[in-house]
């Protein structure tokens, strides 16, 4: 008899799922969100970043080119999502197919916090090194939060879906914050834990930072990885070459869906187009206070934490706002914001941390509005007579690619004119653009919730 594959790779596949709604079951779930968050908050936008641009050299030759190391960052980051991109639909097909959700997801936890561990090794001039460890993180975290979040509608009804989402999104909020204050206390106060202060000749402080990122999403993410269940797939038997198309299939047939429903369609060219802006700025405001704004490492990990608290704020008061005159001029007005935004980004003086502490004020609180928002009306908009998970993967693929390209061309304008502030002229061009295609989506289908 032929071995099931999800058996060769994982011998308990044959647990049985357990009921729905399972408290034990879901609060394993959030905690994941405790385990990975401090990856994309720590790393991915603060202290990372920051290391990186004080640290390493300011030009850097590779394959016959001269970077600066801005854009080059910018190029990881890019190749990195462009990864994901490619792997996600070949590799939810192969889950779906073979009940190998939880394996994918525990093989990308540990290739994600093993290379932000790796990452204490990284002193500035090993660049390559670096980057690399840097690239096999953001593929891990970017790659377990697909298998991750597919795992929702298996262990919660329906009604328990958004009370069940936002308590892993506060305790990622939770957990993302208590250690990137820990990580601050290691930069400003080294001496507390008998470390030299941070320098140019001695980078302890961050190296150990990037360690405990990586050791703290590992350890947490046993939690989850034990208690979760295992998913049955949806055949048996031995592998199919057919499985491996299953993903992109999926993805193909939701496309056509989406051009046949002109509200749906415009709305996702919209989002594609903002969040080009959006996803860029979460990614690149550190390293942009840091080298062109010329701020201290402290100041800058402060505004981070700033904009976080602010967010949440600004998520609920951008909910209100679409409760009382709809999602469409919500969003609207939050995009208005990103674009003025971005005008005070591009005038900032050097060495002026009020001025940035200010604009945080400003970005944290249309930050949370606009993920937020975004999601809530692609929710009402997706048909309810479809099937919502292949609408939402769909949603994640736009997402990511928004990523690569938004990063791409931040880069090669960095690269190009050797000034970020061009390219958040650029970055404000998506907003412009953003918000005039979402003028074109028709208001009646954005009007109360969906029946």
């Amino acid at each position: 008899m032929q071995n099931n594959i999800a058996d060769i790779v994982d011998p308990n596949n044959s647990a049985t799922l357990p009921n729905k709604n399972n408290k034990k079951t879901q609060t394993a779930w959030a905690m994941y969100d405790w385990a990975n968050s401090v990856y994309s908050l720590s790393i991915a936008s603060a202290i990372f970043p920051i290391f990186y641009e004080k640290f390493t050299p300011s030009s850097i030759s590779l394959f016959g080119q001269t970077f600066s190391n801005t854009s080059l960052y910018d190029f990881s980051l890019s190749f990195s999502f462009l990864v994901v991109v490619a792997l996600v639909p070949l590799l939810s097909g192969i889950a779906d197919f073979g009940g190998l959700k939880k394996p994918f997801m525990r093989f990308f936890i540990i290739l994600g916090s093993l290379g932000c561990s790796s990452m204490y090794f990284f002193t500035g001039g090993n660049i390559i090194f670096g980057l690399g460890c840097f690239i096999f993180a953001t593929i891990g975290w970017a790659g377990s939060l697909v298998f991750y979040n597919s795992y929702l509608p298996e262990i919660a009804t329906p009604d328990k879906f958004d009370r069940l989402s936002a308590r892993g999104y506060t305790m990622g909020y939770i957990g993302s914050v208590l250690l990137l204050v820990v990580n601050l206390l290691l930069l400003q106060k080294s001496e507390w834990f008998g470390l030299p202060a941070p320098s140019k000749t001695n980078t302890l402080s961050f190296q150990i930072g990037f360690l405990t990122v990586g050791l703290w999403w590992f350890f947490w993410s046993l939690w989850p990885l034990l208690v979760l269940p295992n998913v049955k797939g949806t055949h048996s038997g031995k592998f199919q070459s057919s499985m491996l198309l299953n993903g992109y299939r999926e993805i193909r047939k939701v496309f056509k869906q989406v051009v046949k429903t002109k509200a749906l369609m415009l709305f996702l060219a919209s989002f594609f187009i903002y969040t080009m802006g959006v996803q860029t700025i979460i990614y690149v405001a550190a390293i942009f206070g840091s080298k062109t704004l010329q701020l201290e490492s402290a100041d800058l990990l402060k505004t981070i934490l700033l904009i976080q608290l602010i967010g949440i704020a600004g998520a609920y008061f951008f909910a209100w706002i679409a409760d009382k005159w709809g999602n469409k001029l919500s969003l609207a007005l939050t995009l208005i914001i990103w674009t003025g935004a971005c005008l005070l980004a591009f005038n900032i003086e050097p060495k002026q941390p009020n001025q940035f502490f200010a604009l945080a004020c400003v970005v944290g609180t249309v930050m949370g509005g606009v993920q937020s928002l975004s999601r809530a009306t692609y929710a009402k908009l997706v048909p309810g007579d479809t099937d919502n998970t292949s609408y939402f993967s769909f949603y994640e693929v736009t997402e990511k690619l928004a990523i690569v390209l938004g990063t791409l061309c931040f880069g090669l304008i960095d690269h190009i004119t050797g000034n970020m502030r061009n390219s958040i002229l650029m970055l404000m061009l998506f907003f412009v653009f953003g918000f005039v295609v979402l003028m074109f989506v028709p208001n009646d289908k954005l009007k109360g919730h969906k029946k």
